[in-house]
């Protein structure tokens, strides 16, 4: 088995509290299967749209947005699987296709300290 990082991107925003509800239901239950299926290492965070960017040598410091809403960020979740074919089609589940996003399925490299 190898580790893959699920980095989301590009989704609407719910627009009332029920469908935000039902969306993190979605999501719980997505979790909960692929963790019940040992695939799910940490299901990771969501990220806010805002923050800053540090970039280049002269370390120079910009503020959001980032991108075009679909390529902004959201969240990223890390995965088990054996290999890349079954880490995406895992990734074909997701609830935030469902709204319009994408997952980017990447192998994550063994990392050394």
């Amino acid at each position: 088995m190898s580790d893959f990082a699920f980095v989301y991107r590009g989704w609407d925003t719910p627009a009332s509290p029920e469908e935000l509800q039902k969306t993190v239901d979605l999501w719980r239950a997505w979790f909960e299967e692929l963790e019940q299926q040992g695939h799910l290492k940490d299901p990771g965070l969501p990220l806010d749209k805002s923050g800053n960017v540090v970039k280049g040598a002269k370390k120079l410091v910009s503020d959001g947005p980032f991108a075009e809403a679909k390529d902004v960020v959201g969240g990223f979740t890390l995965i088990t699987a054996a290999d890349l074919r079954q880490a995406t089609e895992l990734a074909k589940s997701c609830p935030i296709l469902g709204a319009g996003g994408s997952v980017e399925v990447r192998p994550v490299l063994p990392f050394e300290m």
